[in-house]
């Protein structure tokens, strides 16, 4: 019985040491980011909201397991495009099984309209699905199409938006898992970024979306003769 005591009070002590490591490292990361907000010009709210998944319900990577909120949101200007930048939680499975993930995205809202479309680090399995006829849209760069895996319901709308400048900006820019919606693209990882993570997916999203064609512009703002 008193070896059985002990291991409690012993549990009991590594589970409050976690308990108060994890709320030091939350606590500094806030910090850390409202004051990059603040140099930024941006507006920091450390609190949850549970309404990003019905907000934004097109993309996928905020609609995955249970219990979804977005925290320590972050909101601006980014050249002239809103932006919103956030961490993002959600849990799946149950019992012993259940796990916690976070990660980070961020939002930019464009000044045309849309069509869906996402692309990401092409990875292992990707290739397996591809030898399996599950097929990705390829592109003529060949090495574009062995780094990204590309899809989308409208393949001329993804041959107008990667073309070949889009390509090898994307090429040589950090890389993202990228959707976008019918108004607004989303960059993120499957983890949490640092403040210059969220520069730099800003600015990956900010620079894709410059490289519209002309044409295309047009097209989408109802302006093509």
């Amino acid at each position: 019985m008193e070896g059985q005591a002990v291991f409690i009070v012993l549990a009991i002590a590594v589970a409050a040491v976690v308990m108060i490591c994890g709320y030091y490292a939350a606590a500094q990361r806030r910090k850390e980011l409202a004051a990059w907000a603040r140099s930024r010009g941006f507006d920091f709210y450390p609190g949850k909201d549970g309404m990003l998944d019905e907000r934004f319900g097109r993309f996928g990577c905020l609609c995955r397991g249970r219990s979804r909120y977005g925290y320590n949101r972050i909101l601006g200007d980014w050249e002239g495009r809103e932006l919103l930048a956030f961490d993002y939680r959600y849990v799946t499975g149950s019992g012993k099984n259940q796990q916690t993930h976070r990660f980070s995205a961020v939002v930019l809202q464009s000044r045309v309209p849309l069509k869906p479309l996402s692309l990401r680090p092409e990875g292992f399995f990707d290739k397996v699905t591809e030898f399996f006829g599950v097929d990705d849209i390829d592109f003529e760069s060949a090495e574009f199409s062995r780094q990204f895996y590309v899809k989308s319901p409208d393949r001329r709308w993804a041959y107008d938006v990667i073309h070949q400048r889009a390509m090898d900006f994307l090429l040589r820019m950090p890389r993202f898992s990228i959707q976008f919606d019918l108004m607004h693209v989303i960059a993120w990882r499957d983890r949490r970024f640092s403040p210059q993570d969220f520069e730099r997916a800003a600015e990956v999203i900010a620079g894709l979306l410059d490289q519209l064609p002309e044409y295309v512009v047009r097209r989408q703002t109802g302006r093509e003769c």
